[in-house]
């Protein structure tokens, strides 16, 4: 009979016991309110798509809400050994998603990035990241652990094959935020200080050389330096919509400038979220991702494994960095990146990806997952 009881030996039961059920129930928490915030974006974007449901992205986000609970929850019950063979094969498989983008991808708004099949389009560098960051984990800690293992250099060499191939989509967010997670690991693995110092001024040197090369990132900072009376449509309705929103909101479904906002639903769902329910669900929002960013840190370092803290803060850091350049985006505090809010924006790419994120980094969090790892 199926028990959920301590005592009991059946997988799910251990999960049970050792999962860290306040980060998987802000997770929940925060695809439900994404669920209400396509539910209302649902009909607009559908009007300004041409298509006859007026409901068919909400339709399509539980489609991918439903995989993306069932891959966070089979992949949060795996043991660390399990997550970095994963890691392994889905950094192959995503890195070849990336490099087939080149040659089949499907161009939208300046930029290859999508590769569609059966009627959904598929992002491979949504999922290039997280696997990304577990396998650096590991190397990083072989690095530690295997006498003369040039775990650093490896890692150095695969984080360039993977900036190299997502910024020639090209994805100017998505490569800084791979190369900021990056750094951070490698910064708490050791690395030399002037290393990071040439990596910075490198970093620095690329978005300069984006803007004068790149028209659509030299568009999106043009619009984030214009003045008020120039500033770029989709910005200011952005900013329209904080502003009619104010404290309480105007209610769930009476937002109106998602009649306008192109976007509402992916880039710019958390300007709804402001206009529809206020600061107070904005500020809500802030703060579960600040919980789970700064509670899996914590839980990372207790039992002082190193994979386990690479991986694990990399992961809430990954999660977490995105989480603010998709809202300070929204807000004008930074330019716009074509990127989505994690559990929360409608896309397939983003909610598995996510969901992927969530499930590793709640497999390295639980209770018993350093000591399982000792045991294999």
């Amino acid at each position: 009979m199926f028990s959920l009881t301590r005592h009991s030996k059946s997988k799910i039961s251990n999960w049970w016991w050792t999962v860290d059920k306040v980060n998987f129930s802000i997770t929940v928490f925060l695809i439900f309110i994404g669920v209400m915030l396509v539910l209302s974006a649902s009909p607009s974007a559908a009007h300004r798509d041409r298509l006859v449901d007026d409901f068919a992205f909400v339709k399509k986000q539980a489609v991918f809400i439903c995989a993306g609970v069932l891959l966070m929850l089979g992949t949060s019950m795996q043991s660390m050994r399990t997550i970095r063979r994963l890691a392994v094969f889905g950094f192959l498989c995503a890195f070849i998603g990336v490099i087939m983008t080149y040659f089949v991808g499907d161009s939208a708004k300046g930029a290859q990035r999508w590769i569609k099949f059966a009627g959904f389009s598929l992002q491979p560098s949504e999922f290039i990241k997280p696997v990304f960051i577990v396998v650096t984990a590991w190397l990083l800690d072989a690095n530690k652990r295997i006498e003369d293992f040039p775990g650093m250099a490896i890692s150095l060499v695969l984080f360039v094959f993977t900036a190299v191939s997502v910024f020639g989509q090209p994805d100017l967010g998505m490569t800084v935020l791979i190369t900021g997670v990056w750094a951070l690991q490698m910064i708490w693995a050791g690395i030399s200080g002037w290393i990071i110092s040439v990596l910075f001024f490198l970093g620095i040197f690329l978005v300069i050389g984006s803007y004068f090369f790149l028209a659509h990132v030299r568009d999106r900072i043009d619009r984030f330096l214009a003045t008020e009376n120039e500033i770029g449509s989709q910005i200011q309705k952005s900013m329209d919509a904080f502003a009619n929103g104010n404290l309480l909101g105007t209610g769930p479904g009476e937002g109106m400038v998602k009649m306008s906002l192109p976007d509402v639903h992916t880039d710019f769902i958390f300007a709804l979220a402001g206009e529809e329910c206020g600061v107070w669900l904005t500020s809500i929002i802030v703060i579960c991702f600040g919980v789970i960013v700064i509670r899996a840190m914590m839980l990372s370092m207790k039992d002082n494994n190193l994979f386990q803290m690479y991986a694990a803060s990399g992961l809430a850091a990954s999660l977490g960095g995105q989480a603010i350049v998709n809202m300070f985006s929204a807000l004008k505090l930074m330019p716009a990146k074509g990127m989505t809010l994690p559990f929360i924006s409608y896309g397939g790419s983003s909610m598995l990806a996510s969901c992927l994120a969530m499930g590793m980094l709640l497999a390295l969090t639980r209770k018993n997952a350093s000591a399982e790892d000792k045991d294999n």
